[in-house]
């Protein structure tokens, strides 16, 4: 096996994710980064979009996990891992960052941020 190693960074995403109601109204900036580790040996032979990893797909994905609204960023990560899994079978291990811009929690920072790999 020949580990492929695909990284998309910083995606922007405005959703509604929170445990307060004015969160799941007003909705909040959120940036998702995802590592993605894979069997590339096909790919790098054939190179042929088939045989790869679809990253234009994987940011698809994402961006419709980000739309259904959460309460926790676990849940919505744990979300975005499983959704990966199903659609990737050459899928061997994945990171998810989830990131929450400016959360309202009564100080300033820039973000609160929570990664689940599997």
């Amino acid at each position: 096996m020949k580990k492929g190693i695909i990284r998309i960074e910083d995606m922007k995403f405005y959703a509604y994710h929170g445990c307060f109601d004015k969160e799941k109204v007003v909705g909040t900036p959120f940036a998702v980064s995802v590592r993605m580790e894979y069997d590339a040996s096909k790919a790098m032979e054939s190179d042929d979009i088939d045989d790869a990893l679809n990253y234009q797909k994987a940011y698809e994905l994402i961006a419709e996990e980000m739309q259904e609204t959460s309460n926790l960023l676990e849940h919505v990560a744990q979300r975005i891992l499983n959704c990966l899994y199903d659609n990737f079978s050459e899928l061997c291990f994945a990171r998810v960052q989830v990131k929450k811009i400016a959360p309202p929690m009564g100080g300033e920072m820039s973000n609160v941020s929570l990664t689940l790999e599997r």
